[in-house]
């Protein structure tokens, strides 16, 4: 059974996909395993693929860009179970595995809620009586079959796909992984190592599947090289109200999108990838600056060290980060982070991370301007006093940039803190402004301690002689003229002089 027809059966996937709202669906089926189309259907599959002429035997990839609210879970989650069963027989998958060795068929999602979702799908799915018969069992991630092959649903982890014989694979929402402490281009690197796994199938699949984002990374590159182009890899696009009619264009949903934020709509739900967002720095750049298996430096004789702390209240989703440093002559060199992921008490990372600051001599530390008033009052209870940075933290990834393209700064050895610099983004905001921040969903709180302290390490300090009256938690009461005193007779340092 042609997965098109299995699409319209009622003891398959019939419950999912009967009416017509899932006409242009219906196409992308039997486009993606190379069926005949009809008249009416060569059109519509000509305005998804750019060309006219329809594949006439299966893919070796196929990649679809849609809008958001188009259907593209639940239908990649169906062409996962189709796979792994009624088309395991027709693709004789099973003529080309050795006896002890399982297919496995994998979804890998963009992140766990996203790998949930389509765990969902298919848990309903093998609910069909057809398909409950070949299930041997089921874990959090993974149903084994009767026939040889396994489901795998996992996140985009290349771990996952080494040592598998992968009969199939769909990448899902591939234009937004998101670097990791373990891989910066899991796009890529996932991809390079699927294809070796999938090599002994002579009818293995893989499909890419996601809504676009920024014009990099493996999902733009297919889309350079194959949209609008016949050939053995499919690129497909299609706005949300080509793939799901129930929302019309010139409906209030989607006029609201686009009136509020047309470039973000575009993207969205237009299936456009985006032109405002650039990448901010290379991966080539920042590992220049890193000193391989350096993860802490200790305590600098004679000289002043600095200190950055990214707040954050513990129960969100931000970690909270303290980033230590010190200058060496033109050099901002990193000496420790540290970073306390949630659910966390932040009065007890503060008195954690004033012993650190005390352990490099520090009595005064910068944080992020965004930050209430409850840094303040709980670093000043440990002795520690606390200025609020003047600079958004655009401002101050800005600045690191040309730090870390003129290899001025000495990095640590920290793959996570590697990723959140590569993931950063240049974005123009409605307005004309460019704003720098981690991409959707991502995060950045150790970059923006990091980046913090490297503009505190770059900038010329004011001192305060020995003989100056010091207040209460180390702050001046009176301020000198700069000092010729080296930093270590220094006893406070004092602020920004640009």
């Amino acid at each position: 059974m042609r997965y098109s027809e299995a699409r319209k059966d009622p003891n398959l996937f019939g419950p999912w996909f009967s009416g017509p709202s899932w006409g242009t669906w219906d196409v992308i089926a039997k486009a993606v395993f190379g069926e005949a189309l009809t008249a009416d259907e060569l059109k519509v599959f000509a305005e998804l693929a750019g060309h006219d002429q329809a594949p006439t035997s299966q893919a070796d990839e196929i990649w679809i860009a849609g809008g958001r609210r188009g259907g593209k879970d639940v239908n990649a989650a169906s062409l996962v179970a189709f796979l792994a069963t009624v088309g395991a027989e027709l693709l004789n998958f099973r003529a080309h595995l050795v006896r002890g060795e399982r297919g496995v068929v994998q979804l890998l999602a963009v992140d766990r809620d996203q790998a949930k979702i389509a765990m969902g799908y298919l848990k309903a799915y093998f609910e069909q009586l057809l398909l409950a018969q070949m299930v041997l069992g089921t874990t959090a991630d993974t149903i084994e079959l009767n026939n040889g092959l396994s489901i795998e649903i996992t996140t985009n982890d290349k771990r996952r796909v080494r040592g598998r014989t992968v009969v199939a694979a769909v990448l899902d929402e591939v234009a937004h992984w998101l670097p990791s402490e373990t891989s910066t281009n899991p796009d890529t690197e996932v991809y390079r190592a699927l294809k070796p796994a999938m090599a002994t199938i002579p009818n293995a699949l893989l499909i890419g599947i996601s809504s676009p984002y920024a014009r990099r990374g493996l999902f733009w590159k297919k889309y350079q090289a194959h949209y609008g182009k016949p050939g053995r890899v499919l690129f497909l696009k299609a706005p949300t109200w080509v793939l799901n009619p129930t929302l019309p264009r010139d409906g209030d949903f989607l006029t609201e999108a686009f009136n509020d934020d047309p470039i973000n709509a575009a993207s969205e739900f237009g299936a456009e990838f985006r032109s405002d967002v650039e990448r901010f720095i290379t991966l080539e750049v920042v590992q220049a600056c890193v000193s391989p298996s350096v993860f802490e430096r200790l305590r600098a004789a004679g000289v002043t060290h600095f200190a950055f702390v990214d707040p954050a209240g513990g129960s969100g989703s931000d970690s909270m980060t303290l980033a230590v440093g010190h200058r060496d002559g033109d050099m901002a060199v990193l000496d420790a982070v540290r970073e306390r992921k949630p659910p966390f008490s932040p009065e007890s990372v503060v008195v954690e991370f004033a012993e650190t600051l005390k352990a490099y001599g520090i009595t005064r530390i910068t944080g992020d301007r965004y930050a209430s008033e409850w840094p303040r009052e709980q670093f000043r209870k440990q002795g520690i006093a606390y200025d609020t940075s003047e600079k958004t933290r655009s401002d101050l990834y800005r600045n690191m940039l040309p730090v870390l393209n003129s290899n001025k700064a000495d990095l640590l050895d920290n793959g996570r803190l590697v990723a959140q610099i590569v993931s950063l983004e240049r974005r123009v905001s409605r307005g004309g402004k460019e704003i720098i921040d981690a991409p959707p969903g991502g995060h950045e709180d150790l970059c923006n301690a990091v980046a913090g302290v490297i503009d505190l390490c770059a900038v010329r300090r004011e001192f305060m002689p020995p003989t100056a009256v010091v207040g209460r938690w180390g702050r001046p009461t009176e301020y000198s003229e700069f000092s010729d005193e080296p930093e270590s007779a220094c006893p406070y340092v004092g602020r920004v002089d640009r």
